[in-house]
């Protein structure tokens, strides 16, 4: 048998809560129209978690799904990354807990903050563990409950934001399945995306939308040149580009920019809004789901958001 020596991903899964909120049910709380909402940001609907659904029950059910789909034995991951900005409690990280919750046990677990970048952040890193000999099998979640930090008096953040989780598991390969990963941040901007606490003690998110907006339709686009070169492709080579679902505008203007396709750019955002870090794995596991796929697809994966953080490599399709 060949030896292993690259990584792939093997499996994919998803968690979408429950409660589907349409533009229509949401647009009078925040004081705008349905059609106000769809034209600012082409979401038409978006996920919200109840009670029961906390951060890590959410991504240990699309980790167990991810799992099954890759035939891998709880048993014999040996890594757990949970990419989280919106865990309710900041100690203990939920790794550990998603870990316990499928099944996984004495694994390393940890958690990763990146916000919408966390993801593709958490697959550079089990690739790199993957390809050193220092796990067998990765398991990586992009989990987020975004809904706890929504403010109904500010439509920028109520509309788009939403719940969710999506996973993958990373294998050892005979062909590396997942490119070198490029990443960095601009702290100097941290400013624009985040949160802010009101005179009750309460934590919200915080927007600058237009600047967002600019900022990544100036930026991105140089990440992902960056991420074809040092995978050995053109972008003409992609067969889908899977960029975070911050909002439609910005994903059609990065594909523009990028002259990709319409065709084979992945826009979830109009189905689930904007879910953080688990945008990205949320989106691909639909491409996967709806077989759109096919196996072996070069994907480029791209996160970006606060810190402001980003990332990006191209992976194969399981």
């Amino acid at each position: 048998m060949a030896q292993m020596t690259g990584a792939a991903i093997t499996g994919l899964g998803a968690y979408r809560p429950s409660r589907l909120i349409t533009n229509e049910e949401i647009a009078e709380e925040a004081g705008v129209t349905p059609e106000w909402i769809e034209e600012r940001t082409g979401i038409r609907s978006r996920y919200r978690s109840g009670p029961e659904e906390s951060v890590t029950m959410m991504a240990a059910e699309a980790g167990g799904k991810a799992l099954a789909m890759a035939n891998v034995d709880p048993a014999d991951v040996d890594l757990v990354i949970l990419a989280s900005a919106t865990k309710k409690d900041r100690i203990p990280g939920g790794a550990p807990e998603v870990a316990s919750r499928i099944g996984i046990t004495a694994t390393g677990a940890f958690d990763l903050n990146a916000a919408c970048a966390g993801f593709a952040y958490s697959i550079g890193i089990a690739a790199n563990e993957i390809r050193m000999g220092s796990a067998r099998n990765v398991l990586v979640v992009g989990a987020e409950q975004l809904s706890r930090f929504i403010d109904p008096e500010d439509p920028a953040t109520y509309v788009i934001f939403g719940d969710g989780a999506g996973a993958a598991v990373v294998s050892p390969a005979e062909v590396d399945g997942i490119s070198p990963t490029v990443w960095g941040s601009d702290g100097a901007r941290s400013d624009i995306l985040g949160t802010k606490w009101d005179a009750n003690g309460r934590e919200f998110a915080k927007m600058d939308g237009p600047l967002v907006y600019r900022w990544s339709t100036k930026n991105v686009p140089r990440v992902a040149r960056k991420v074809c070169a040092l995978a050995g492709v053109e972008l003409s080579d992609i067969d889908w580009f899977v960029p975070h679902q911050a909002n439609l505008r910005i994903v059609d203007q990065l594909a523009e920019i990028l002259q990709i396709p319409d065709e084979k750019v992945a826009k979830d955002i109009i189905d689930t809004g904007n879910t953080s870090a688990a945008s990205v794995p949320l989106a691909l596991s639909r491409l996967y789901e709806s077989g759109q796929t096919t196996p072996g697809d070069r994907v480029m994966l791209l996160g970006f958001g606060a810190g402001l953080a980003y990332a990006g490599q191209l992976i194969r399709m399981p």
